[in-house]
């Protein structure tokens, strides 16, 4: 008999969480704000006790995610990961072997090191590779994307979830899953899911024309501001003089701003004045030539950037904004680049799309392009404290830093002594860090830098909350569910409904958060059933990971949306398919390493 909430605090706890999940699906809110609140709600009703609201911020879990990270992006800025990139280069003759290389070379990185780092590494691999090769990028990037989450399955620290589900199983067992624990179930996963990828996967890709490698590099056009200024070439002339002096750029005027609004119509007969903002719409490389034909400027421009763009001696590049990048939600003006960073954003693209409105304006989203424009170092530093990812390797690889053996070193050191289970990962993390800190390999800045806050928040808020869950009853109320519904049902065929229901709600939410909801009530399941929890706990970690079928489900398909030229309904063409394939694989798997 079905079992309904049979308290007033089970009642509430449901009716929070599943608010939370209802405005985590609805994308209106960033998914650490609406953990945080969910939180202080829970605090404030009296179901998690004020003494243990932030305990979450010291789980392990949380600990070990954050450790994690920040070795993750000490390795990539070491340069030790270079030859790896470069041994792609041999494999592009075939689109085939070009897919197999680069998601191969994900999957490798992604068991190691963070999912969005190993991705923001080969992306501009990609792209270059898929230019030489005359490639359509879009059938590049969604194939590396989904080989990178694929990768994260192997070991403990290739993916959240994964350290989630092991902290959850040490806290009710008393033991957690050790590196390699995964790797048997998490590795064969992937194993059939970059064959699949390499030989049918990239098929079924649509060749987004705004995907093309040629466009991701120079972006077609893009919508640029340039102001009027006094003493340039075309002051007081009209649009229809403008283009007979600028007749050998190829450049198009498509709007005119006058003291901050747009002409509704624009007339070729219109006479410019000083202070006008003009937008236009051209390739990186013709803005250059509009400006020293007209003698206007860039608008916002600050500092040197302007002597830059007339002399030729900086250089023009695309950035892509990854989710949880600290100028998501922010407008570039509020971001001051030419102040602050010495940078001028030229243009914009959304989508594959040139932006058509005033970028001062313009509030940044996850998958953004910028077209940004300074001095090297500017541009390299910039993109660091930025937190944006540039698509091309155009001379701001670091490679090989001195030390660089040091930090790969000691991440080995700390893996081979966390995957023997003397010591947990998060210590041997912890020690792999001081040890570099205090050498001198590891700048401070960079550690503090190197750690994706919302996620750490979003663990530490919902630790809480997911306790709270079982400590009302309301985890045994939905165990209670869940057996009502397949009652009858054999063990195996549980099994593989936890995996279906925990991959269908990671692709609408946070994959960390789905970890932590489903893992208990796993293993509530499997102590009813009188079954190994272990093999319950291994489905929620790979439904959990995989997120195919929408680019909100994992950052990694956010971030390839726009470089990709993808639409909405693209992902699932091939995420469908493959997410079939994984639960073909995971279950008999999980039933061979982990018996019920």
């Amino acid at each position: 008999m079905l079992s309904l909430p049979t308290s007033y605090d089970q009642v509430a706890i449901l009716a929070i969480v599943i608010g939370f999940f209802a405005l985590l699906a609805w994308g209106r809110f960033r998914y650490d704000l609406l953990a945080f609140a969910t939180l202080i709600i829970t605090v404030v009703l009296g179901l998690v006790p004020a003494t243990e609201a932030f305990m979450g911020f010291g789980h392990p879990a949380t600990i070990t995610v954050a450790l994690v990270l920040i070795l993750s992006r000490a390795l990539a800025e070491s340069g030790a990961i270079d030859p790896l990139t470069r041994a792609i280069s041999p494999l592009t003759g075939h689109t085939s072997t070009h897919v197999a290389g680069l998601a191969g070379s994900g999957a490798l990185l992604s068991g190691f090191m963070n999912n969005v780092g190993a991705l923001g590494l080969l992306m501009p691999v990609a792209l270059q590779s898929a230019l030489k090769a005359k490639r359509p990028g879009s059938l590049l990037l969604m194939p590396l994307s989904f080989g990178c989450i694929l990768g994260g399955l192997v070991t403990l620290i290739g993916t959240p979830p994964n350290i989630i589900v092991a902290s959850i199983r040490a806290d009710v067992l008393g033991e957690s899953f050790q590196m390699f624990d995964y790797t048997p179930v998490g590795g064969a996963v992937a194993l059939v899911g970059l064959v699949f990828l390499a030989v049918v996967g990239w098929r079924l890709v649509p060749a987004r024309q705004n995907g093309s490698a040629e466009q991701l590099f120079d972006l077609g056009d893009y919508v640029t501001e340039i102001q009027v200024v006094e003493g340039s070439k075309a002051v007081d002339g009209t649009i229809t003089e403008l283009a007979e002096l600028t007749k050998d750029v190829d450049a198009e005027v498509v709007g005119l701003l006058r003291q901050g609004r747009r002409l509704p119509r624009l007339q070729r007969r219109e006479v410019l004045q000083i202070g006008d903002l003009l937008l236009i719409e051209a390739a990186a490389s013709e803005i250059e030539k509009f400006v020293k034909a007209t003698g206007f400027k860039l608008a916002e421009d600050r500092g040197k950037a302007e002597e830059l763009l007339r002399s030729g001696e900086g250089e023009i590049l695309e950035a892509a904004v990854p989710p949880d990048c600290p100028v998501v939600g922010r407008s570039l003006g509020q971001l001051r680049l030419s102040a602050r960073h010495n940078l001028v954003a030229i243009g914009l693209a959304r989508q594959g799309k040139p932006y058509h409105g005033r970028l001062r304006d313009l509030r940044l989203q996850a998958g953004d392009i910028l077209l940004l424009h300074g001095e090297r170092d500017h541009l390299a530093e910039g993109l660091k404290a930025l937190g944006l990812l540039p698509l091309a390797e155009r001379g701001l690889s670091y490679g090989l830093r001195d030390g660089a053996w040091w930090i790969v070193g000691c991440f080995a050191a700390a893996i081979a002594i966390a995957s023997t289970g003397v010591l947990p990962a998060a210590v041997t993390f912890g020690g792999a860090i001081a040890v570099l800190v205090f050498g001198g390999r590891l700048p401070l800045r960079q550690v503090y830098a190197a750690i994706d806050w919302p996620v750490i928040v979003l663990l530490g808020a919902l630790i809480p909350v997911g306790s709270a869950l079982q400590t009302t009853g309301a985890t045994d109320t939905i165990v209670d569910g869940i057996q009502w519904m397949t009652q009858g049902w054999p063990a195996a065929a549980v099994l593989t409904l936890i995996l279906v229901v925990t991959m269908t709600v990671s692709d609408v939410l946070n994959n960390a958060a789905t970890a932590v909801i489903m893992a208990p009530i796993s293993l509530i399941l499997a102590d009813r059933m009188a079954v190994n929890p272990d093999a319950f706990l291994m489905a929620v970690a790979v439904g959990a990971s995989c997120a195919f079928l929408t680019p909100i489900g994992h950052q990694n398909n956010a971030l390839i949306l726009g470089p990709g030229g993808y639409r909405f309904g693209d992902y699932w063409r091939l995420g469908l398919p493959l997410e079939i394939l994984v639960v073909g694989v995971a279950v008999p798997m999980i039933l061979l390493v982990w018996p019920l």
